[in-house]
């Protein structure tokens, strides 16, 4: 009988072990040379006004392979803000805009990463946009392109694009102008190298 117990109570524990089971995490950083990050503006209500940030990191990590449980972590120098006018991109840094000597960083920190219904490759991601200050919440579309080996380095590559719009005045990025939208539509075509 002592025997018995000593088994049952030897099984409880080994499945209690196998409960704990430590789920290994993948990390994704950029390829900044294959990725871009971008946003389109509205002016006068008849053409798209476009630009880009040219300095910023991201980071995503995940347990599932089907990335369903990414967590992601996107930092940029205000500062290398690009819109192909010198004269126009120094304005926007300036205090009446970005303000990036008070304000040099933006940042975007994924709340959840949830796969839509009926999509293999469409997910909801909400996080926290903090620019300008201001900190808020946000929902981006992301959609996974695939992932392959690089022939080269024999690393894998994930690619995303991810969408979304923000309403500037939120973030207090500029005064209510006729000339330009009060909405910013991001795209981020990202390429991860898994570490």
């Amino acid at each position: 009988m002592k025997k018995r117990s000593v088994t049952i109570i030897a099984a409880a524990f080994a499945g209690l072990a196998l409960s704990f089971t430590v789920a290994t995490s993948s990390i994704w950083s950029l390829d900044g040379v294959h990725s871009r990050l971008g946003f389109t503006v509205k002016h006068m209500g008849i053409s798209d006004f476009n630009g880009s940030f040219g300095n910023y990191e991201v980071k995503m990590t995940a347990t599932k392979e089907d990335f369903s449980d990414a967590k992601v972590e996107l930092t940029g120098d205000i500062a290398s803000i690009n819109t192909a006018n010198e004269m126009r991109d120094n304005h926007l840094k300036g205090a009446d805009f970005f303000d990036a000597e008070k304000y040099p960083k933006f940042t975007f920190v994924s709340k959840s990463f949830t796969k839509v219904a009926k999509s293999k490759n469409e997910y909801k991601v909400v996080g926290d946009l903090t620019l300008h200050g201001v900190t808020k919440e946000i929902t981006m579309t992301a959609v996974h392109n695939g992932t392959v080996t690089n022939p080269m380095n024999k690393k894998e590559v994930s690619g995303f694009k991810m969408t979304g719009t923000i309403n500037r005045l939120d973030f207090k990025v500029g005064a209510e102008n006729p000339g330009l939208s009060n909405d910013v539509h991001v795209t981020a075509d990202l390429e991860l190298v898994k570490e």
